[in-house]
């Protein structure tokens, strides 16, 4: 079918957003041979129950099912309470910012009120920041001339979390303002830091002797909520913050860590106006980022902690399971080539009960990286410093050395090389935990590792989602198979339904619907590879059918990151992460050009103003006849 006979082009975008295009379009995949295995032997009701949108492809809009309304609910520049109001020319200031909504959200997680299913709190990461959109004339790498230290502080307060009172009115959620709970974390925050590298050799700075206090949090990409009611923020791309101007006099054991965590240039060049910044002359400053970061979302007084014990690496999110004695197992992947999938078992169990104290059973317990073996059986790792070979013989120090350089010590424990491993998620009634490997184009590259069973192709640039499953979240052996190839016929997909590529968000909610979004890089959206794929979406998933359900579309350019629902499933946020990022080839080809505020945006969603600009923004969507989202 061409697909360009789908669309009515006299179909209004209000018309799209408000109403889907479920209606018209149906897939017509044939399923793909182990799916039908698992499917005859789980005959039970369907857990999908709407109709999948068609590929939208250069539709600058979300695009939700027929019979759902999607919202947009929280732009980036939104105050979070009753701060100054977003200037679509991007004069406003730094401290304007600080009470605005960051840029570019990322996951959010949703905590309502113990008294009230109608009332709590929306908390959620702005990864990144593109200088051309926030500033009035670009940042740093537009004029170095015209870069200032206001610049560097509005771009550091972009960063970070922001924290929203919500409550349901009578038409509908709405944000609270003002509000007692709001909250913005930057990357200007005290942070605290726990656990076996607090205080260590490799924490020590000027500013902080002790090593045990951090200013901020950056790149703030996936997330994770702990049982006892406290948020988990992950750090992962760091290393695009610090600048390297020299390396003359720095120890070899240094620079070996530096090129393993591809410490080198800064992209936003704040080493002009924070001196931190400048890893040579602040050497153990990078070592204070790439962890994952624990605090109250009901206390907007309380200082944030940097969890150590769960090791130092570009953390994409971070997932859990309660073991059966009340051990608490977490996994995270390392986002970057041919790096690791890992998981920390606490040492301690947890005991039901609510409360931040419980955030001390992440200072103490083991970190474990994975190998996967072609048998389709795994074995958890344990990093643990005097055990050979992480020991003084191969380098390391002790277990703080172990943490802060996971990468080197998963390494040195054989782990296997990843393609992207991204978001984990966990299944609630089962514990399988699923992983998505958005993609890896140097797979078999030259001098790099090849296909494996894990990583069943060369040149992987669609990815894929692997299912691990274990005894009990405890457990050190596991065993695992691949879930899903992602990607057309061609690339020898597995998908069972809508074809997709580059799975990146995943979550499962308490139905047991898996939920995968898509990260397809801007510069290949639309491209000859890429165009049967349109947008990036989201889409629903039966994880024991396998069937696969187109369920939303994003606007030009972005990526659909981050997934949170209330606990009646009536209502769900979604991310929509730098709309407009890119102008693709095929829409040069029809004309549409960028927009003339933005030289780097293709797109101006949500407000489509002509002389706007594009705004990472959290949509709400609802299903019309007030029923369960997906049913």
């Amino acid at each position: 079918m061409n697909r360009k006979t789908i669309f009515n082009p006299k179909l209004s975008r209000r018309t799209i957003v408000k109403t889907g295009l479920g209606g018209l379009f149906s897939s017509m995949f044939t399923m793909p041979l182990l799916a039908k295995t698992v499917l005859n032997k789980s005959i039970r009701r369907a857990l999908l129950g709407f109709s999948a949108i068609p590929i939208a492809d250069m539709i600058d809009d979300v695009v939700v099912p027929e019979g759902y309304s999607a919202q947009v609910f929280y732009r980036w520049g939104d105050p979070i309470s009753d701060g100054a109001i977003f200037r679509m020319d991007a004069s406003n200031t730094a401290h304007d910012q600080l009470q605005q909504a960051g840029m570019h959200h990322d996951a959010l997680q949703f905590y309502p009120f113990a008294e009230s299913s109608c009332q709590g709190l929306l908390v959620m990461n702005h990864e990144y920041i593109d200088p051309q959109i926030l500033h009035v004339d670009g940042g740093a790498l537009d004029s170095l001339s015209s870069y200032s230290a206001e610049k560097t502080l509005k771009e550091q307060y972009a960063h970070g979390v922001s924290v929203i009172e919500i409550k349901k009115e009578k038409n509908g959620w709405q944000i609270v303002r003002p509000s007692n709970y709001a909250r913005r974390i930057t990357a200007t925050t005290p942070i605290a830091v726990s656990g076996p590298a607090a205080g260590s050799k490799y924490l020590q700075t000027k500013a902080d002797p002790k090593g045990q206090q951090v200013l901020g949090t950056f790149n703030n990409c996936s997330n994770g909520k702990m049982p006892w009611g406290s948020y988990l923020t992950c750090e992962e791309n760091f290393h695009d913050y610090f600048h390297v101007s020299t390396k003359k006099g720095m120890a070899k054991k240094q620079k070996k860590a530096w090129k393993r965590y591809n410490i080198k240039h800064s992209y936003y060049g704040w080493h002009h106006n924070d001196e931190r910044f400048d890893a040579s002359l602040h050497p153990n400053e990078p070592n204070r980022f790439g962890w994952i970061v624990e605090f109250d979302p009901f206390d907007p007084k309380s200082q944030p902690v940097k969890r150590t014990a769960m090791g130092r690496f570009a953390h994409e999110n971070v997932a859990h399971k309660i073991a059966k004695d009340g051990q608490i197992a977490l996994y995270s992947g390392d986002d970057a080539k041919f790096e690791y999938i890992y998981k920390f078992i606490t040492k301690h169990a947890w005991d039901g009960s609510q409360g931040m104290r419980h955030g001390k059973l992440l200072d103490e317990g083991v970190l474990h990286v994975a190998r996967f073996d072609d048998d389709g059986t795994g074995v958890w790792l344990p990093l643990v410093y005097g055990k050979a070979p992480l020991n003084n013989d191969q380098g390391f120090e002790d277990q703080a050395d172990v943490l802060v350089h996971a990468r080197m010590a998963g390494e040195a424990m054989g782990a296997t090389p990843m393609d992207r491993p991204e978001w984990i998620t966990t299944h609630p009634e089962t514990g399988e935990v699923y992983v998505s490997m958005t993609n890896n184009s140097s797979r078999g590259d030259n001098d790099r590792p090849a296909s494996d069973a894990a990583n069943p192709r060369d040149d992987n640039y669609f990815g894929h989602i692997m299912k691990i499953v274990e005894d009990d979240a405890t457990s050190i052996n596991f065993s695992w198979q691949l879930f899903a190839l992602a990607g057309d016929a061609r690339s020898n997909a597995t998908i069972n339904g809508d074809s997709y590529a580059c799975p990146d968000g995943l979550m499962i909610d308490s139905r047991g619907v898996l939920w995968v979004q898509t990260d397809v890089s801007s510069s290949k959206l639309n491209t000859d590879s890429f165009a049967q794929f349109g947008n990036n979406q989201m889409l629903a998933v039966d994880p024991v059918t396998g069937e696969t359900r187109r369920f939303l579309t994003g606007p030009v350019g972005c990526e659909v990151t981050g997934v949170t629902m209330t606990a009646d499933l009536k209502t769900m946020w979604v991310n929509i992460q730098h709309p407009g990022e890119a102008v693709p080839k095929a829409m040069k080809k029809q004309g549409i050009k960028k927009s003339p505020a933005t030289p780097n945006a293709a797109s101006n969603w949500p407000d489509h103003q002509q002389e706007g600009r594009p705004r990472s923004a959290t949509v709400m969507i609802t299903k019309n006849d007030g029923g369960i989202i997906g049913a």
